[in-house]
């Protein structure tokens, strides 16, 4: 590692050859503003607000691209010519914006916003000009794209080629450049999975997702209607952040209080369903090796991914579990046995979801995901959606008491909190499939070699006698590596676990949109995941197949693990879709 000397602001500092300057401020505890920079994936130098002065250069350079190559380099990040250029870069962006910001759902937390307020932008229209008013792209499930708002950053661009989809880049070229689909489609006519990483890397309101928080505060006011919400796991890993907290926050028992307190007749986590999901996809596995079924299976439980098979490794179909996931087994044990069990018609039932996916608004509408014409969940709202909801309704997330889910679908197992980080499902599928095979309760249940950011991982375990080799990958991008082996006849393992969020739903498009300033630096994935381990780590209970409530669900209701009534309820079918 060579190490040069350089200056910043006249002060002396030590960095490794061709560190960015940007990575150099960072060590120097100088924070450089940027729009377009994301790390590793949108280095491209665009937006200009990063220009810093090199002495000798002619001109100000980017610092997100500059490499630092030369002993005795001297920057200055704040000199009057560098902040001058920065206020005239962000007057120059909004000279064409929809400065509509006291509406925009994204105000408050705008980067734009909030480095123009930073670097004293006082007259928004100082250049005046030509405005063209873009339509909105409402086509989706998912997400609305407003490209009035939108700065041309890139980052989207560059979020959905990273998931290995790309289907919305730049159109036309100078001031009529748009960013969008090809041929100007709506989203909707394109193979976009719905992974919603590109609202959660846009700096401004151009990308939000579509908020159905009036349907639910409508469901909750209709003395009629059962309103039951169900949470994800990974929601209670991110949704303090929204009020403040710090990153890896565990936020579970306030959001239970104020779930209660907006409204809804019952509280239930969706780590139920995330248990009863490892008992038939187990089930599933177990019988497919025993059986010859096709092989690896994998998993099914991430509905973004499981369209990104749809539209791209249709062949590959045949491989997927038949499980629902576990949002949906938790919405159709709510119809099913909760309703008869409490004696509730389940037309009157309006079953919620709060879900760190985007993704989980396009699934709960798909076909093959309800029984005698109701659908397993009504509404889907995201993390941000329900923090909204919360400050919305006036209650005051610090205040708020600490208190625990409804026990009627609230009990759960540490293998269903790990749904929610990336390796998460293949170790809670071999904690009981270990189990199931071997007829033990084996006391060794930590596959730590599943566990992690990293984006593929392989691991061998010895398992009733048999090898048993598996794969878990996160992000589109990886997984494509690991379908491309299996088509290829390559892959020698048998189970396959996929997130098509980078890092798992910890890190999913409907999580609290966090600043590139933040994002370039710190792990995400990693932090949020945390939540979710320490939480399993302390749970008396490990191993799905081990819950009173699933043990008695199938006693008294489904029958066994597999069977012809869980399969009515539990499992659904695919349909290859077209690629635009």
């Amino acid at each position: 590692m060579e190490m040069i000397n350089i200056k910043i602001n006249g002060m002396p500092f030590s960095v490794e050859k061709n560190t960015t300057i940007l990575d150099a401020c960072k060590q120097a505890g100088i924070r450089i503003p940027t729009l377009c920079y994301l790390r590793d994936m949108n280095e491209i130098g665009a937006c200009r607000m990063c220009m810093v002065e090199v002495k000798g250069a002619r001109s100000l350079v980017a610092s997100c691209v500059f490499p630092i190559d030369r002993e005795g380099t001297e920057i200055f990040t704040n000199s009057p010519k560098v902040l001058e250029a920065r206020k005239t870069t962000l007057e120059l962006i909004l000279s064409n914006h929809d400065k509509k910001c006291l509406s925009c759902p994204r105000s408050n937390n705008c980067e734009l916003q909030a480095l123009c307020k930073e670097y004293g932008v006082e007259d928004e229209n100082k250049f005046e000009g030509a405005n063209p008013t873009q339509p909105l792209d409402t086509s989706t499930a998912h997400l609305i794209r407003n490209n009035n708002k939108c700065i041309l950053c890139r980052r989207c661009v560059a979020a959905c080629k990273a998931q290995h989809v790309g289907v919305i880049g730049a159109n036309n070229r100078g001031f009529d450049t748009t960013i969008g689909c090809a041929f100007d489609m709506p989203l909707s006519d394109v193979a976009c999975v719905s992974c919603g990483q590109c609202t959660v890397v846009c700096p401004t309101g151009a990308l939000v997702v579509k908020d159905e928080t009036a349907k639910v505060f409508e469901a909750v006011a209709d003395p009629e209607k059962i309103v039951i919400v169900q949470t994800a796991p990974a929601v209670r890993a991110a949704i303090a952040e929204e009020f403040g907290a710090p990153m890896g926050t565990n936020g579970e028992g306030k959001m239970v209080a104020a779930l209660r307190r907006l409204g809804f007749d019952k509280v239930f986590d969706t780590n139920f369903g995330a248990d009863l999901t490892i008992v038939e996809e187990g089930t599933e596995f177990i019988s497919r090796v025993k059986n010859g079924g096709v092989l690896p299976m994998i998993t099914s439980c991430s509905p973004g991914w499981v369209k990104f098979c749809e539209h791209y490794y249709p062949d590959l179909i045949p491989n997927l579990s038949t499980c629902k996931s576990p949002q949906q087994m938790t919405g159709a044990i709510i119809k099913s046995y909760y309703a008869e069990k409490e004696g509730i018609d389940p037309e009157k039932i309006v079953s919620v979801s709060v879900m760190p996916c985007t993704a989980k608004k396009f699934e709960h509408k798909r076909d093959d995901e309800g029984k005698d014409g109701l659908k397993d969940v009504d509404i889907v709202i995201t993390t941000r959606e329900l923090a909204e909801m919360i400050k919305r309704a006036g209650l005051d997330w610090n205040a708020l008491p600490e208190e625990d889910y409804d026990p009627a679908l609230g009990i759960f197992t540490g293998a269903g909190v790990i749904f929610g980080a990336t390796g998460g499902v293949m170790e809670a599928a071999l904690r009981s499939v270990a189990d199931i095979l071997s007829g033990e309760d084996l006391k060794k249940i930590d596959y730590e070699e599943v566990r992690g950011t990293d984006p593929i991982k392989y691991a061998t375990y010895e398992i009733a006698g048999m090898q048993v080799k598996v794969a878990v990958a996160s992000g589109l991008e990886n997984a494509a590596k690991i379908l491309d082996d299996i088509r290829a006849g390559k892959a020698d393992y048998q189970f396959v676990e996929i997130m098509c969020c980078p890092g798992g739903c910890v890190n999913g498009g409907g999580q609290p949109v966090v600043p590139a300033s933040v994002r370039n630096f710190v792990d995400i994935k990693a932090e949020r995941a945390k939540v979710l381990y320490n939480e399993d780590k302390n749970l008396p209970l490990r191993k799905s197949h081990e819950s009173p409530i699933i043990k008695k669900l199938y006693e008294d209701y489904l029958g066994e693990f597999g069977g012809h009534k869980a399969h009515e309820l539990l499992h659904t079918s695919y349909v290859e879709r077209t690629i635009n």
